[in-house]
């Protein structure tokens, strides 16, 4: 990728044909939206190109998150807060198509179990099935944090809950966020990571020993869906060249 920008145009791309085949399949779209920059770039783009606004389907699609921050929607730092700017106001959504995930509920835990319940809800699941999303979207952190699966954290070992509270020590703060085995269950992840000081976690992540609780980015194996990872070359420098050329 050339640049953030060009992960964007790319990641729109991929947005756009995941969504059209999934309607044509299901008459439906779910996707898992992710906080930071990068996808902030795609929302725009989504929401404010021409000729990209009008393919999408939007009136087809449902709109979840896969991790929140715990502060209220209106707060600088919540997930719901930047889609809902750069995407929700500006194309034609409607509020009932958007679940976000409350992180203004003082107990963390209870707003956890609220969303799985949201999800249990929206996507009628029986005990001990999981949500299958058409598409999540990740970020990565410079240590190796997807979503708010953060290293050393417990939500990385969590096996039956959908969404779990987790505590976030080296940030002082509680965070919400989709569990490992939901994340897996996804048709397509798309993870979206641009700068240089992504790039030492990115190379462990990809080139590195498995060590999940270190680098939790490491988790992320779809059990029947691909991952697609979209890398700038700032991002990408310490990979080896065979590497370079796939993402």
């Amino acid at each position: 990728m050339a640049d953030a920008n060009a992960i964007a145009q790319t990641a729109a791309a991929e947005f756009l044909k995941t969504a059209q085949e999934a309607v044509r399949e299901n008459g439906s779209f779910s996707v898992a939206l992710a906080g930071g920059s990068t996808p902030k770039s795609l929302y725009g783009l989504l929401a404010t190109n021409p000729l990209l606004q009008a393919k999408v389907p939007w009136d087809k699609i449902q709109f979840f998150f896969g991790d929140e921050r715990h502060v209220p929607p209106d707060h600088a730092e919540s997930n719901f807060r930047m889609a809902s700017e750069a995407m929700f106001s500006k194309a034609p959504v409607q509020p009932q198509q958007v679940h976000r995930i409350h992180g203004e509920n003082a107990n963390v835990a209870e707003a956890a179990e609220e969303y799985e319940k949201k999800l249990r809800a929206v996507f009628q699941l029986k005990t001990g099935e999981l949500p299958q999303f058409d598409l999540v979207l990740l970020g990565m952190g410079p240590e190796g944090h997807t979503a708010s699966l953060f290293p050393g954290t417990k939500a990385l070992s969590e096996g039956h809950r959908l969404v779990a509270g987790n505590w976030v020590g080296k940030l002082y703060t509680e965070r919400i966020t989709l569990t490992p085995p939901v994340l897996n269950n996804a048709v397509r992840v798309l993870f979206l990571v641009a700068g240089t000081e992504k790039a030492p976690a990115l190379k462990a992540v990809l080139e590195g020993p498995y060590e999940p609780d270190q680098l939790p980015a490491q988790i992320i194996h779809p059990v029947n869906g691909s991952v697609v990872w979209l890398v700038d070359p700032t991002a990408a420098s310490m990979l080896a060249p065979q590497a370079k050329r796939a993402v």
